[in-house]
This record gives structure tokens, sequence and C-alpha cells, in this order.
């Protein structure tokens, strides 16, 4: 069984017991909950149908958070004299998926 989840602005499959980085969860405690956009069964049955997927969570334990590597960025302009410099290293939240749960994982959609 997979589910697909929304958090940060993309979108990651994720299984019982996967490790993944997502962007920041700020004030996250120990425990994350994210409502699924698709599931699919172990017999292949996708899962589609809002309110089906609304009685249904992807519940994940928060393990700590971590830093991306630095993006360098420069702009320059020639013959004008214009140069910026600017480094950014993005946090990232990273979630251990412990369970998909709810509703009623035999209906077809």
């Amino acid at each position: 069984m997979y589910a697909i989840i929304r958090t940060g602005g993309k979108q990651a499959k994720v299984r019982p017991g996967d490790v993944i980085d997502v962007e920041r969860l700020k004030d996250a405690g120990e425990e994350v909950t994210f409502t699924p956009l698709l599931v699919v069964d172990e017999d292949g049955t996708t899962i589609t149908d809002r309110e089906a997927l609304g009685t249904m969570k992807v519940r994940a334990k928060v393990l700590g958070e971590s830093r991306g590597p630095k993006v360098e960025i420069f702009k320059y302009k020639s013959k004008t004299g214009y140069r910026r410099r600017q480094g950014h290293r993005q946090t990232y939240t990273t979630i251990e998926v412990t369970a998909i749960e709810g509703g009623d994982t035999k209906e077809k959609s």
C-alpha cells in the first residue's frame, strides 16, 4: 500500500516505514498527519474519491531537522559594475511514515 501526500508545495509517494525529507514543518510535535491525495492498496485498487480520502490519514513521526546544501546566487551585469552575491540553505524536516490508516479500503473509484 502506498499514498501520495502533499507537503511544502510538493508531492511525495510514501509507504509505511519510509524516511523522507520534506520542507520544514514549523511547530511540528512528535507526530504529524497528512491527508492523502491518492491511495493504492496491495491489490492495486486506486482510491481517488475526495470523500473517501477525507477519512484517511497518513501518520508520520518527526525524526529531526537538517539543512540542505548551500546554493550560491551571483547576479552580474557587464560594464555597469553591478554585482550581487547571496547564499541560501533550505531547512528540511526528516519524517518516518508510520501508518496509512482509515476509510474503507475496499471502496473503488
